[in-house]
């Protein structure tokens, strides 16, 4: 592969590794990552337990990798500005807003109770912390960013206290104001390591996630206008569970890469036609393939004017360093698989007829018109138009009919559904009584190994208690033992003691 012109020899909708030149950065997971100007920009993230705090940069062009040193703003309000390094940050996000890359929230050893907004200029390679004002959001970590105009969206993610969060604040880019939303419908429940993205302009689109016990694969839409929540039904190719997904846009194509349930990872890459909610599985990896990690990053970058896709780091079991790349069809090519149902087929079938009849009652008239006019100028018979009146009508009738059977598999279609519908609700309801039971169950269990635990002490006390017993016993034979000696020695000496008292001897 040569460097020069690597990405024009890629195979579409594949994974390929690239081979970098030099040395590449630590490997890792829940770091943060962009592209600026076909560089891939990777700031902290997590190795062994321990937060990282460089930034690396990975050259598209010469595909090498390089550390930014960074300095920090002097100034009156920088308490630290000899400092030489960001924050050793995790779980936190990145967004380019002109020359500069934001980065919001995480977790860090001086993490403090609001959330916090740094930034580093690309061209000074300056950072340092943007002062923001309003209703600032508690710190998090696994939270989802998105960057909408000069807004960005954050929704989600685990506070300091390990309380998960479902809530949605919106940060003005030019006023660096942030806003608690209130929204309406039920919202996604609460979760973080989830995936998020925009449509439209409009759109908030979510994704997966965990909570502490409940790994997810459904998906929830806020419009941004209305501020309402809503879980559309989508088509497709079936979707797992997953947590510490990424995901990025290219037009309307949503792409998934990546995550897991701390069992498995997910090796394939998804895709989400935004515009018809339909999910395909694009391609897929390996079980222990780096691509198949929780906590890995994928950007998209735009190289002679064509986008690809830049996947890095992750965990699943190894920590990894690996850059990978796709080169993704155009949308017209890529073309997710939408099953139809009957309902949809006889949908088709009714809108077809309608248009139809439209078609035939407007030639109805037309053509009465024309022929009356035919039959007084050129003298045509008028039995002629008469058969063909006529036969345009049986074919009307026809076509009433067929939409009359149409409409009534549509509503007994329509019955169905309502009776599955139905269904799903009453198991929805099984499934939480069995949930509650398991969840008594559980607290039975706790209360019986609680228990268990005080009868394993007072056993212990019990089993000191007989050996003390044992002891006392052993100590009342030995006693008994003493007194049968000094009683036989009495026996055997004449006289006793009585004579040794009249000082007689033998």
């Amino acid at each position: 592969m040569e460097i020069n012109n690597w990405y024009t020899e890629l195979t579409y909708d594949e994974w390929v590794p690239v081979t970098v030149s030099g040395a590449r950065p630590g490997a890792r997971y829940k770091h943060a990552a962009t592209v600026v100007d076909e560089k891939l920009y990777i700031t902290g993230g997590s190795r062994n337990g321990r937060h990282l705090s460089d930034v690396q940069v990975f050259d598209l062009r010469s595909l090498t990798w390089s550390s930014l040193k960074l300095k920090a703003k002097v100034g009156k309000e920088d308490g630290n500005s000899s400092q030489e390094f960001l924050p050793a940050t995790s779980g936190h996000n990145m967004i380019r807003w002109g020359e500069k890359l934001l980065l919001l929230g995480g977790s860090s050893r001086d993490s403090s109770a609001e959330l916090t907004v740094q930034y580093i200029d690309i061209e000074t390679c300056q950072f340092g912390v943007i002062k923001t004002s309003g209703n600032v959001p508690v710190a998090r970590v696994g939270q989802s960013a998105t960057l909408v105009g000069s807004r960005v969206i954050l929704f989600g993610g685990e506070d300091m206290n390990r309380k998960l969060l479902n809530d949605v604040h919106v940060l003005d880019l030019e006023s660096m104001t942030w806003e608690m939303i209130e929204t309406i419908q039920t919202p996604p429940s609460p979760r973080y390591d989830h995936a998020a993205s925009i449509q439209g302009e409009r759109y908030l689109l979510i994704f997966g996630g965990c909570s502490h016990s409940v790994f997810f694969n459904d998906l929830h839409l806020l419009d941004m206008q209305t501020m309402e929540w809503s879980q559309p039904q989508t088509q497709g190719d079936l979707v797992s569970p997953r947590a510490g997904h990424a995901g990025v846009t290219i037009d309307e194509s949503w792409f998934i890469v990546g995550g897991g349930d701390n069992r498995n990872g997910c090796p394939e890459t998804l895709v989400l036609d935004m515009s018809k909610l339909v999910w395909s599985v694009l391609t897929a990896v390996k079980q222990k393939d780096p691509l198949s990690s929780e906590g890995l990053s994928v950007c998209s970058a735009r190289v002679d004017g064509e986008k690809y896709l830049l996947a890095f780091g992750g965990y699943n079991g190894r920590y990894s360093n690996e850059v990978f790349v796709m080169r993704p069809k155009e949308k017209d090519i890529v073309r997710p698989k939408i099953f139809q149902s009957p309902a949809a087929a006889a949908a088709a079938a009714s809108v077809t007829s309608a248009y139809a009849l439209s078609k035939s009652e407007k030639l109805d008239f037309m053509q009465l018109d024309d022929m009356n006019y035919n039959s007084s100028v050129n003298g045509h018979p008028k039995d002629d138009v008469t058969n063909k009146i006529e036969a345009i009508k049986e074919e009307k009738r026809i076509l009433e009919l067929s939409i009359a059977e149409v409409r009534a598999e549509n509503s007994k279609l329509g019955g169905e559904i309502e009776e599955i519908n139905n269904t799903h609700a009453e198991l929805s309801k099984e499934l939480q009584s069995v949930h509650g039971q398991l969840v008594a169950e559980r607290s039975r269990c706790f209360n019986l190994e609680a228990k268990i635990a005080e009868l394993q002490k007072l056993l212990e006390s019990m089993q000191s208690i007989e050996d003390e017993v044992q002891a006392l016993r052993e100590k009342n034979s030995a006693l008994d033992q003493e007194m049968e000696l000094v009683a036989t020695a009495q026996k055997q000496t004449p006289g006793g003691v009585w004579r040794w008292f009249g000082g007689r001897e033998t």
